[in-house]
């Protein structure tokens, strides 16, 4: 996900550390968020597809942001059908977090993606 600086676009890990990110939000910079382009979130999909079979999405709460439902929209392409699952999962921050760790576990646990979707939108 996108963030703006200044005016100047950042990604996590990409072209600014958390620590970096901290110290902007320390120093009260004007900083906003942008949901990711349509293309950035296909070519992402695109990528990992040619790894893993399936893909748990999981951006931020479709009640703070249109990144769901864009997600969602794109994941009915033909394409991703039955192999991109976009989970609404209620969740920002600490939480999502934990959402994420809750999929690394059923994962583990043999549960398919699907399985691993309606188990994290239930318990929202």
């Amino acid at each position: 996900m996108p963030f703006y600086i200044g005016g100047e676009c950042y990604y996590e890990g990409k072209n600014i550390t958390r620590n970096e990110l901290m110290e902007k939000l320390i120093n009260q910079e004007d900083i906003s968020t942008s949901q990711p382009s349509p293309e950035d979130v296909m070519n992402l999909w695109d990528g990992v597809l040619e790894e893993y079979d399936n893909i748990l999405y999981m951006p931020l709460s479709s009640g703070l942001s249109g990144s769901y439902s864009t997600a969602a929209m794109l994941a009915q392409e033909e394409k991703y059908k039955e192999k991109v699952y976009v989970v609404d999962h209620g969740r920002i921050s600490t939480p999502l977090h934990q959402s994420i760790l809750d999929a690394l576990e059923m994962i583990e646990e043999g549960l398919s993606a699907s399985e691993i979707k309606l188990k994290l939108e239930q318990a929202k």
